[in-house]
């Protein structure tokens, strides 16, 4: 489990192709500080397991093909830089909200709108995980606890975004700029989006309750 703050800013330092799988080695000073083989620790949102920690602040982790496919990992390459955060700890404070890294779906930047103090960027996101997305609420976007400030549906260039696309806004302050890969990702990049997961539980119970069982019959 994580909070969607970012501790640091890492780095791809090698990606070995293991068929139908992928080991990284990716620096990371502050995480692997106190980290030990088996611990998670969440790159871009998604949650790794650590295989071995290795001299000068680094650590390797294995990436399954199902995690390739269906998240952004499989785009990085040596010298990506990447949203680092440990397992959050019983006994500290929850500064963002609870993140599985369990990446639902991905999205990718569709516009960003600067101003003096923030910027404001849109993202689109696929249907099958919008209705998941509230204003004022929250969500993960690579590995980064922001609050929705936004959303709707594109409708062309009038939106800035696609026809008929779904989207949400975030509104990035100065530390989220200069210390998350959000900061620089350009229009068209992938980002692994991760909704609430409180979300996904009252659908499922409510789909549960509203369906007959063998024993409403009787």
């Amino acid at each position: 489990m994580f909070t969607g703050i970012v501790e640091e800013l890492g780095e791809v330092l090698e990606k070995a192709d293991l068929g139908d799988a992928a080991r990284f080695t990716l620096r990371g000073e502050v995480v692997t500080s106190d980290a030990g083989h088996g611990d998670s620790i969440a790159v871009n949102g998604v949650c790794l397991t650590v295989v071995d920690v290795l001299a000068g602040g680094s650590f390797t982790a294995d990436v399954m093909a199902e995690t390739l496919n269906r998240s952004s990992l499989g785009a990085l390459e040596v010298g990506s830089r990447v949203n680092l955060e440990r397992a959050a700890a019983l006994n500290s404070r929850l500064g963002g909200h609870l993140v599985q890294g369990h990446v639902d779906a991905t999205g990718h930047v569709v516009s960003r709108s600067p101003s003096e103090h923030w910027e404001v960027v849109r993202i689109a996101l696929p249907a099958q995980i919008a209705r998941y997305v509230v204003e004022k609420g929250s969500i993960t976007v690579d590995g980064i606890s922001l609050t929705v400030s936004a959303l709707g549906r594109g409708d062309g260039a009038a939106s800035g975004g696609e026809e008929g696309a779904d989207w949400f806004e975030v509104s990035l302050i100065p530390t989220t700029l200069e210390l998350t890969t959000l900061g620089q990702a350009p229009v068209g990049a992938p980002v692994n989006l991760e909704v609430d997961v409180i979300a996904k539980y009252v659908e499922r119970l409510s789909l549960w309750n509203t369906t007959p069982t063998s024993g409403d019959n009787a």
